[in-house]
């Protein structure tokens, strides 16, 4: 069994200047990753105006499926020219860690 793990650090456009604006980038994000049948979530800088932090976790019996599920996911972040994503932290663990 393979688990994989990203956090995305995305910078939002200017006119996200309060947590409402800031909603209405972070709900249709989550809902076009979890197309990918994984488990993801704001983990972070959730009452930072303009900047959020988006976990996604995987799991499979194949660690290749496991990267190329969180490669798609970070593409979706292309698919979003508003959103400017500034890092990406992955993780993957086997049965040996």
């Amino acid at each position: 069994m393979f688990t994989g793990t990203a956090v995305f650090d995305v910078l939002l456009p200017g006119d996200s200047r309060n947590l409402k604006a800031k909603r209405a980038y972070v709900r249709p994000l989550l809902a076009a990753l979890k197309k990918y049948e994984v488990s993801v979530a704001e983990v972070g800088d959730q009452d930072v105006h303009g900047r959020m932090q988006i976990g996604v976790a995987v799991v499979s019996g194949d660690a290749a499926h496991v990267r190329d599920v969180l490669d798609r996911c970070e593409r979706q972040f292309g698919m979003m020219p508003e959103l400017q994503l500034l890092s990406v932290r992955r993780r993957l663990h086997g049965d040996e860690d």
